[in-house]
């Protein structure tokens, strides 16, 4: 069985959500206090266990590079003024070991489509798939669960979460029966189906772990709705093939896809930072400045 070394992000979206704060600036390096989206979403995979981090790039995405690559102005500069606590920090973004991998893909196409963009690296290789939009907050790191639970049924696995029904518009959606604890065995799977039309409410969020042989089924697809290449159809495609679980993780999401989620991460992750977190309580306690 091949362990799970190599995960995708999909970061070739436009982020209008966020505009214009992403109109130059990727929505995946907005930042939670000090540190974006994309850092957060990278950290969780390295403690998975996973070292090679291949980015489905867009235009204006360069950003995302230069964040990880090394900076020598900047360490320059920071050595000179000695700044050595955040020298060290800079230069030790990532561990050593770590791969980075870029990707262009040509024409946002889908989500399905940036996962396929990966084929020629992924190869034969089951992956893991992280949607820097959510920012999971677990212990372990909610990838290091689903990779465990990866390593124990040796088949694909989808992060899920129950949500209102309202809301279901929003997801793809599980049709799914308990296996285990935190396991269901996945019968079927619906892109953003209607509340009426939804066959459950436990919902797939951006934390995937597949087997290879979803990019034969991504490759089979034509594009669906809004001309886009639906990953959730190439899983549904999967199914037929090959068992597919739903993990309930352990943890809190923060969608910062929206705003009100995005303020929700700031705030609680305020809260805790270890050089402001007790002035930010205080602030949010007193209603005002503390100073």
């Amino acid at each position: 069985m091949k362990k799970v070394t190599k995960a995708v992000f999909p970061v070739a979206g436009m982020g209008t959500r966020f505009l214009p704060a992403t109109k130059a600036s990727p929505k995946e390096m907005m930042p939670i206090v000090d540190k974006p989206l994309i850092q957060y979403a990278v950290e969780e995979a390295v403690a998975a266990g996973i070292s090679d981090m291949i980015f489905v790039t867009g235009r204006s995405k360069r950003a995302i590079e230069d964040h990880f690559d090394k900076a020598y102005e900047l360490e320059s500069e920071l050595e000179r003024r000695g700044k050595t606590e955040l020298l060290e920090f800079v230069r030790n973004l990532l561990p050593k070991h770590i791969n980075c991998i870029y990707i262009r893909q040509a024409e946002a196409l889908g989500l399905g489509h940036a996962v396929l963009c990966a084929k020629p690296v992924v190869n034969d290789e089951p992956f893991a798939v992280l949607l820097a939009d959510d920012l999971l907050d677990g212990e372990p790191a909610v990838m290091r669960q689903m990779v465990d639970a990866y390593d124990y049924y040796n088949c694909s696995v989808l992060g899920v979460e129950e949500v209102p029904r309202d809301q279901t518009q929003r997801y793809g959606i599980v049709a799914a029966e308990p296996l285990a604890d935190r396991v269901e065995r996945i019968g079927a799977i619906v892109e953003k189906p209607k509340p009426e039309d939804a066959p459950s409410t436990l919902a797939v969020i951006g934390r995937y772990i597949l087997t290879p042989r979803v990019f034969h089924h991504l490759e089979q697809l034509t594009p669906g709705a809004g001309g886009e290449i639906q990953l959730t159809d190439g899983i549904s495609a999967l199914l037929k093939e090959q068992q597919v679980l739903a993990y309930r993780f352990a943890g809190e999401r923060y969608d910062c896809g929206s705003k009100l989620g995005y303020l929700e991460a700031m705030v609680e992750f305020g809260r805790r930072h270890p050089e402001v977190g007790a002035e930010f309580v205080a602030y949010l306690a007193g209603g005002g400045r503390v100073r």
